[in-house]
């Protein structure tokens, strides 16, 4: 069932791109790497599963996602997908310019940082309310900062951000016990008190 998930898939269509840049269908395909169901992605992400299935269906249309099976889950049949990459990148080759594609994937970037931040929001609220209770809640929190001296550094450092932590989660990811950690991780210029960029 579980088919071979590339590790960079290179974008080269306009629709492959759009459907990346939806925060909300970014966040599906980070989910996608093992198969799983839209019902299942849709807990994991705190959505409803007719919004999930919704994108899905335009994911797989586009290319970026596939069907990889079923399985019955009391009467209903679900449908498991998968993703095709664990990351993707846009190709120059989509003839837009080259000052687009950058503002596209900043203007992405950006859009499923403040969807990430909300997110975060709500749930740290809803666990703070669980420890209220004398429940553990384990939690943790990194916050750094780094110069980087070009644009082409900044790319290096986010590539190998991303290899490192992927290595990281493969590491130690468990198909063993109950506990399921969210993990975030985001980069972006460092803003003064007045909001300008320092």
């Amino acid at each position: 069932m579980e088919q071979e998930v590339l590790e960079t898939y290179v974008v080269e269509t306009p629709e492959q791109a759009i459907a990346l840049l939806n925060p909300l269908r970014a966040e599906i395909l980070s989910r996608l790497a093992e198969p799983a169901s839209a019902a299942e992605v849709a807990r994991g992400i705190n959505e409803i599963p007719q919004r999930v299935n919704y994108h899905l269906k335009a994911l797989e249309k586009v290319g970026l996602v596939r069907r990889v099976g079923t399985r019955h889950v009391r009467n209903l049949v679900e449908v498991l997908y998968q993703a095709i990459a664990r990351t993707y990148v846009l190709s120059e080759t989509l003839n837009w310019p080259k000052e687009t594609v950058q503002r596209i994937k900043d203007q992405g970037s950006l859009s499923h940082l403040v969807t990430m931040a909300e997110r975060i929001k709500r749930d740290a609220l809803l666990l703070m309310e669980r420890s209220d209770r004398d429940e553990e809640i384990p939690s943790a929190t990194l916050d750094t900062s780094i110069r980087l001296a070009s644009p082409e550094q900044r790319s290096a450092f986010v590539r190998e951000y991303v290899e490192l932590v992927n290595r990281l989660v493969e590491k130690y990811q468990s198909a063993d016990g109950d506990d399921s950690y969210q993990v975030v991780l985001a980069v972006y210029p460092h803003l003064s008190q007045g909001g300008e960029e320092a």
